[in-house]
């Protein structure tokens, strides 16, 4: 029997299947895609995925909090997303006695559900193509600076003309590196409560060891509820405030998926670089990538050692630690992948064809320096992107990097007001120093801002350090450790409580020599610094990556039609698709993984592979309901070959008839190379199976109301 399954297997990873490469503007699908996407399985129309007049498919995608995605589910504004997007969220409303993210949290009615302090989510009215309209504005005899002021003047009136007076919120992006233009109208609610989510065992199983691996056991969601005025608009927070019924709400689906079934997944993906050429990658990998991950890693270290001491560090520090760890695999990944592909060689065999095309004499005038302009950039920006690097992870992981420099500055712009613009600064100034400190451990961040500047004095001096870095280097021969605790000591930033003190007993002349102000202005200032003769290399870089874009699509060397993603709403389609058989896997297909291979990784006690004692209590009474799969067993999650990247975190994965059958959460390590250049054969998403979902929610929580509130498909 296992010889049989062993070679069906193989006939379908043989098998002639295609990955559907492309993050496609909604506007174009019936163009562009709708008739390949039916051949592979789609019963819609396009009008049924987008359409301004009518509800559709786009009405139950939103942005999620400004980075990740997520759907609407219920008439009731019921959102699903992933538990590490509503991570953030969630531990903003745990405390030591109740802590939602260990033990879960499920609201047994709307009453309980819990507002937190910042979360709204954004629905896509509609998009255009401005790109005429724009690109009459400039010419190529403008400087870069008259281009972009030019531009920006036009992006604003459209804006203007498209926001209803302030009722929507529009944004006019740059495609093609500035060849093209769309603008897009949406409407943000930013009255958004926590529903439900499974403890961090469950919603975050396999930690960062499995994280961006295959096979995965994760139930990676977390679910809120949209509110709006009685009238349905976006409204503040209110207790009078009332569920959303939403345009349109997406059926979900206990059918599950087989092989080769058609996958859809609309959603936010965050940034690609399938344009890069050849010198920004190799850059990356050689000089940007190795210095991000050694920064992350090193604030992840330190920040380890007071979390796991104390819980309430713990809750205020797990969103960041868990952002810092997420970036930090990713980025080992891409130096991994990118290397193992040979993906730089790949783009400069294509950049080499380009030249040759390029300096022919009908192209010459155009694009007869392109290449060598971008290669030379690069070259000599190695040493700076090094330093770039390993600086702004001290600055991202070290509150004492950029707060005592950001308030301190404030703080002076403040006290130079006269009193009565003072008072009505104050709110705003106070507001942002608790936001500041809101969630500060002193003795971890002394920590951490040690560990980064003797990291960065030691691996990004070759650039140039600050002045009172580099003074303070030589003194203290590379060990920051006495500089710190003496300055963190003498200081008016060492905490939110010797800020308000300073306040209320000012003297501004003392800002300016504070101990962490000087090193971290001087920090501040480093990062942002640019000569004249950088940003006129800046300017020359923009003007030819501009143009090699377009010289690669009028030579069609390059047969790209989509544009890189910049957050705005895409769909990608592709199948349910295995991966070669991997004996870590019990399922008989490597395309899902089950609740055996679950429990198989199961360590008791264990911060990543723990569980929950009920779990294993329903897997051993094989309790799983309706929700197993009509094979018996009960499915945790699946793959799909589509198209995506950061920022397509909880989308939604749909079946051929717009049905929700999974929650993209994540890709394949193998495949990391995808954000500068798809690969057909290893492309993989890694979702959610929503019979998971809801096996969790009924069966494990028994929050069963929750379900009935769907509308499910059998």
């Amino acid at each position: 029997m296992k010889k049989i399954i062993l070679f069906l297997t193989m006939c379908l990873m043989t098998f002639p299947v295609k990955a559907d490469e492309g993050m496609w503007f909604l506007m174009f699908i019936e163009r562009l895609n709708h008739r390949d996407m039916e051949k592979m399985g789609l019963q819609l129309t396009a009008e049924e995925i987008y359409s301004i007049n009518n509800h559709s498919l786009k009405d139950a995608v939103v942005q999620f909090n400004g980075g990740c995605t997520a759907e609407i589910v219920s008439r009731e504004g019921l959102v699903l997303t992933n538990h590490h997007c509503g991570y953030g969220a969630i531990a903003e409303l745990s405390s030591e006695e109740q802590n939602y993210l260990k033990n879960g949290f499920w609201a047994k009615d709307k009453s309980e559900e819990m507002k937190p302090k910042s979360l709204y989510v954004r629905f896509f009215v509609r998009m255009d193509d401005v790109s005429k309209r724009i690109l009459s504005k400039v010419n190529d005899k403008m400087t870069e600076t008259e281009r972009n002021k030019a531009i920006q003047q036009e992006m604003a009136l459209i804006e203007k003309e498209n926001n209803e007076g302030g009722k929507y919120t529009v944004s006019v992006r740059p495609f093609f590196e500035g060849n093209e233009y769309y603008y897009f109208v949406y409407q943000d609610y930013k009255d958004v409560r926590l529903v439900g989510t499974p403890p961090e065992s469950l919603g975050k199983f396999g930690g960062d060891t499995d994280n961006w691996e295959w096979p995965r056991h994760t139930a990676d969601f977390s679910m809120f509820r949209v509110y709006a005025d009685a009238n349905g608009n976006p409204a503040e927070y209110s207790k009078d405030n009332v569920p959303l019924q939403p345009k349109h709400h997406l059926p979900v689906s206990l059918k599950g998926v087989e092989e080769n079934d058609f996958a859809m997944i609309l959603g936010y993906p965050g940034r690609t670089n399938r344009w890069m050429p050849a010198g920004g990658i190799e850059q990356n990998v050689k000089f940007a990538y190795p210095a991000w991950v050694e920064g992350a890693k090193t604030g992840m270290d330190r920040m380890k050692v007071y979390m796991d001491a104390n819980e309430k560090v713990n809750l205020d520090y797990a969103s960041k630690y868990a952002s810092t760890a997420n970036y930090w695999k990713n980025r080992q990944g891409m130096i991994d992948a990118l290397t193992k592909a040979g993906t730089a060689a790949t783009k400069a065999k294509e950049e080499t064809k380009f030249n040759a095309w390029a300096n022919k004499r009908a192209n010459k005038a155009k694009y007869g320096n392109v290449i060598a302009t971008i290669n030379n950039y690069y070259s000599q920006n190695n040493l700076k992107t090094t330093h770039d690097n390993y600086l702004t992870q001290l600055i991202r992981t070290a509150t004492y990097g950029a707060a005592p420099a950001n308030i301190g500055n404030t703080l002076i712009a403040y006290y130079k007001e006269n009193e009565a613009k003072r008072q009505e600064m104050l709110p705003r100034v106070t507001q942002y120093i608790d936001g500041v400190y809101g969630k500060f451990h002193a003795p971890l961040e002394k920590d951490v801002f040690t560990a980064q500047l003797n990291l960065y004095s030691s691996k990004a001096a070759a650039y140039g350090l600050p002045e009172s870095v580099a003074k303070l280097k030589e003194e203290n021969k590379g060990d920051f450790t006495s500089y710190v605790n003496d300055a963190v000591a003498k200081s008016i930033f060492a905490t939110k409580e010797s800020v308000f003190a300073f306040m209320k007993d000012p003297k501004p002349e003392n800002i300016a020599n504070d101990p962490l102000y000087v090193v971290s202005n001087d920090l501040m200032t480093k990062i942002r610094a640019k000569s004249d003769a950088q940003l006129k290399a800046d300017d020359d870089f923009a003007k030819a990556f501009r143009s090699l874009v377009e010289g690669l699509r009028e030579s069609k060397m390059n047969s790209i039609k989509y544009p890189d993603a910049n957050s705005t709403l895409r769909l990608t389609y592709g199948k349910v698709r295995a991966l070669p058989v991997d004996k870590r896997n019990d399922a008989k297909v490597n395309n899902y993984t089950t609740m055996t291979g679950l429990v198989k990784k199961y360590k008791a006690g264990d911060p990543e592979f723990d569980l929950p004692a009920r779990v294993l209590e329903l897997n051993e009474a094989k309790d799983f309901g309706q929700y197993a799969d009509k094979n018996g067993y009960m499915p945790v999650n699946f793959l799909t070959d589509n198209d995506i990247t950061g920022g397509n975190s909880g989308s939604p994965v749909l079946n051929g008839k717009g049905e929700l059958v999974g929650i993209a959460f994540d890709g394949n390590i193998e495949a990391m190379a995808g954000d500068v250049i798809f690969d057909a054969k290893l492309q993989r998403t890694i979702s959610v199976d929503i019979r998971y979902v809801l096996w969790i929610i009924d069966k494990y929580a028994g929050a069963k109301h929750i379900v009935d509130e769907m509308t499910i498909v059998k």
